[in-house]
């Protein structure tokens, strides 16, 4: 075991920005790089186990039902506490005042600082990418005047905001308010990856996404198959429910086709880590199963889009191949990692 990381590896003016695919594994694996932990995102994505799926009616995000492709926001943050020993400080605040100051003080002491923001007030996202989605993270690493030093992951550089701007941004109300959310780590006891953990963090993956619960893994898949499946062609909500299946995918984060790349990277550097080159292959099935995501989702917005005729029926039936496939895949894979 390495000794405890010093809280503060590297100044925060000494901090670097690397572009990512996702927002919450990009924060993670770029806070733990400053902190001398050298990790990749698909790495990080794959050891905290993020990937899942969940089909969850009685959620509701603008009045239709909750889709998602990953883990809860902070199973990231919280996956990682074990495989390196970290111990985070994680604070909410009842005031914007309150959270600034707090913000304020800790970027004087020179610290990287992770933030849960809504990105509807972030005014550095053009406004055709704005929407009411509270848990999208980032780091601040700086001030200056009035502006923060803000390293987003998935912008290629890194950005400002304005004070005000940035108060909105992570006191904003509704489904998965941030209440100010800032963390940091205050300790790391590992800067390596243990072969087993990432064998572990395997098995624990593909227990969810064969979950006995038809809400979740592929289970959830199928629920969500016959939910689409009992939709008119013509029904006036049919397209709104199937684009919002589609913008969860797509939009929200890096959905369905993009998570799956993630972890088809991270098998890959499983393979070696753990030196078991059987996982390598199962990298390319993945990617297969990501690309078969994107044609889910390109063919039902052909059909949103009335290039081609809306059939519900067709969409489902997508789906189910999917839920076949993934559920196939994580059984051989749990076998793989055993």
């Amino acid at each position: 075991m390495n000794a405890p990381a010093p809280l503060i590896a590297q100044t925060a003016a000494q901090f670097e920005h690397q572009h990512a695919a996702h927002c919450e594994s990009g924060v993670m694996a770029n806070l733990l790089r400053h902190h001398g932990v050298h990790v990749s995102e698909p790495l990080v994505f794959g050891l905290s186990s993020a990937l899942s799926f969940a089909y969850l009616p009685f959620i509701k995000l603008g009045g239709l039902p909750l889709v998602a492709y990953r883990m809860p926001p902070k199973a990231i943050i919280k996956g990682l506490q074990k495989p390196f020993g970290i111990s985070f400080r994680f604070e909410t605040f009842r005031s914007p005042e309150a959270g600034q100051q707090r913000l304020d003080a800790l970027l004087r002491e020179q610290r990287v600082v992770g933030l849960q923001t809504s990105v509807y007030w972030l005014p550095y996202f053009p406004e055709d990418m704005r929407f009411h989605f509270n848990a999208h993270n980032l780091l601040v690493y700086g001030k200056d005047g009035d502006e923060y030093l803000i390293s987003d992951p998935v912008g290629e550089d890194p950005v400002r905001c304005a004070t005000a701007d940035m108060n909105r941004a992570r006191f904003a109300k509704g489904v998965l308010a941030p209440k100010g959310l800032l963390y940091y780590p205050q300790s790391i006891a590992r800067t390596d990856v243990a072969s087993e953990d990432v064998l572990k963090a395997i098995r624990k993956t593909a227990r969810i996404m064969r979950a006995p619960i038809p809400l979740f893994g592929a289970p959830g898949m199928r629920t969500l198959a016959r939910a689409i499946e009992r939709l008119k062609p013509e029904g006036k909500d049919t397209g709104h429910f199937i684009g919002h299946v589609v913008r969860m995918q797509e939009e929200i984060g890096t959905g369905g086709g993009g998570f799956r790349f993630l972890y088809s990277a991270f098998l890959q550097e499983a393979a070696e880590i753990t030196q078991r080159p059987a996982l390598a292959g199962f990298a390319e099935q993945m990617l297969a199963i990501g690309d078969d995501w994107r044609a889910f989702a390109l063919a039902s917005a052909r059909m949103l889009r009335g290039r081609d005729p809306m059939q519900p029926r067709a969409i489902g039936a997508l789906l189910r191949k999917q839920a076949d496939a993934e559920s196939l895949f994580f059984r051989d894979l749990s076998k793989a990692a055993s």
